[in-house]
């Protein structure tokens, strides 16, 4: 240590003054930069380090699969007029067709199913009715290998390779090189797009996802259309993102109770993830139903809440649309703008801390030709779906239409890795401390040790001294008395 010493060899008073300011500014400034070397620390700064990793095997990514549109007409007129006629609304005496006037209803009728209980799967298109040969890495794949689940939008959709909490022979994730192949997933499908309900649904063919085995598919927001009269090919690569855990972030991956029963009731046993999305809906679900006492017609197969005062878990009922009941818009835009509310319902909905996605690059080709027109028309004429009046004289037209072809293939074994990493660790701290230390005033570990020594020694001179002069006065005493 510097400083110090100048000052106690300092043979005159205006040395010692000279010393002594020298080494008290020096101190101090040297006191700022440690302080904000920790207070730097204690900011968890960090930083993303990119990485291009070799990954194989590596797991084939789960695909999931919808019709555009959800409702099979045939199925789905009959149970409506009998809605509709219950609520005398029916203006049509023609129930194989569905007039304009009456497309308003469906979403009432779709909700006053929901909260009644009843189950919407009859109405949907079944994955044997649209799925025409399936084949993984060239071995044949069937409906067992998939699990459904319903979306909002989308109706019954179909999930091939998610992960699930009880692996079967059918299900289980699979990798991408098995049976010697390379990571290849080939499908056709025929939509029946003349079931479709008119005015409802503006759009014909498939809505497909490719994502992580343990990630909800949300096919919604991020599906992929895949039209008609094409064979289409979504070649993937692979990018990861992983996150610190607090406190350097506030990612999460726990699973809330709301989320787990959702996924049991919605997923037919799929082993997911936490998804920050779903969390989100969740909560403004939860404050809706405490607000208005019923949830958003657009999220329904969000029902199962907990409800953060009790803790009780409910089956919330579905408001009407938000045109006739704007309680439940009023109540989002409420939570959304209230950081106190958010910390209450949604304190729970961070990051997720490690992140998979599959960047896709799509192509397509003109299908079918013709040579698989007769394997194609044996298929429909075999589903359980009612063919079109004019199918004997149209059919080829009708399959142009309806057919379409899909492949899923691993572009490269390359995996482009984000690892969120500490810019400032203890060791980098000491280091700065020790800097700063030994820059303004000479510290070092040795000198600090060389520092104790000394005042070991100044102590033991001080305690003999005392000590010496303790037994000279025993020796004193009795010479004086005497």
């Amino acid at each position: 240590m510097h400083g110090v010493p100048g000052i106690a060899r300092s043979e005159s008073i205006h040395n010692r003054i000279f010393w002594s300011i020298s080494f008290i500014s020096f101190t101090i400034v040297m006191i700022y930069f440690v302080v904000k070397s920790i207070l730097s620390y204690y900011e968890y700064p960090t930083q993303i380090d990119i990485n291009i990793i070799r990954e194989w095997p590596q797991y084939f990514p789960a695909v999931s699969i919808c019709n555009a549109g959800p409702f099979r007409l045939d199925r789905f007129l009959e149970a409506f007029y009998n809605y509709t006629d219950r609520i005398n609304a029916t203006n049509t005496n023609n129930r194989s067709e569905l007039p304009l006037s009456m497309v308003d209803y469906i979403g009432s009728f779709v909700i006053d199913s929901i909260n009644a209980n009843q189950s919407l799967n009859p109405y949907f298109y079944s994955l044997s009715s649209m799925l025409y040969t399936c084949r993984f890495n060239s071995y044949p794949c069937t409906i067992d290998n998939f699990i459904s689940f319903i979306s909002v939008t989308h109706g019954l959709c179909h999930t091939f390779n998610a992960k699930m909490k009880n692996e079967t022979n059918e299900n289980y994730v699979r990798y991408g090189n098995e049976h010697g192949g390379n990571g290849l997933l080939e499908m056709e499908f025929y939509v029946h797009s003349h079931q479709y309900i008119p005015y409802y649904w503006t759009g014909v063919g498939m809505v497909a996802l490719v994502h992580d085995n343990t990630q909800l598919p949300s096919i919604e927001t991020a599906g992929i259309y895949l039209n008609p009269g094409h064979k289409h090919k979504l070649g993937y690569k692979k990018k990861t993102t992983s996150l610190l855990s607090p406190p350097y972030t506030t990612c999460t991956d726990r699973v809330s109770l709301s989320m787990k029963i959702m996924y049991e009731n919605y997923y037919n046993g799929a082993d997911y993830g936490y998804t920050q999305s779903i969390c989100q809906q969740l909560c403004e679900q939860t404050y809706a139903y405490e607000k208005c006492g019923c949830i958003s017609p657009y999220l329904w197969n969000a029902r199962s809440l907990v409800l953060p005062s009790t803790k009780k878990t409910v089956q919330a009922p579905v408001c009407k649309y938000i045109h006739s009941n704007p309680c439940y818009d009023r109540a989002v835009d409420e939570l959304l703008s209230s950081t106190d509310l958010q910390e209450k319902y949604c304190s729970d909905c961070s990051t997720e801390c490690l992140i998979s996605e599959f960047l896709i690059q799509k192509s397509a080709l003109e299908s079918p030709v013709e040579w698989q027109m007769n394997g194609i028309k044996a298929f429909v004429e075999k589903s359980t779906v009612p063919l079109p009046t004019d199918w004997s004289t149209n059919w080829e037209n009708h399959i142009k239409k309806n057919y379409l072809a899909l492949s899923i293939v691993r572009e490269t074994t390359v995996v482009e890795e984000n690892k969120q990493s500490a810019q400032l660790t203890i060791v980098d701290v000491l280091s700065n401390i020790g800097g700063q230390t030994g820059l303004w005033i000479g510290i070092s570990f040795l000198s600090v040790m060389e520092f104790i020594e000394m005042l070991y020694r100044l102590i033991r001179h001080q305690y003999y001294l005392i000590r010496f002069k303790l037994q000279e006065r025993k020796h004193i005493a009795p010479e004086e008395i005497m």
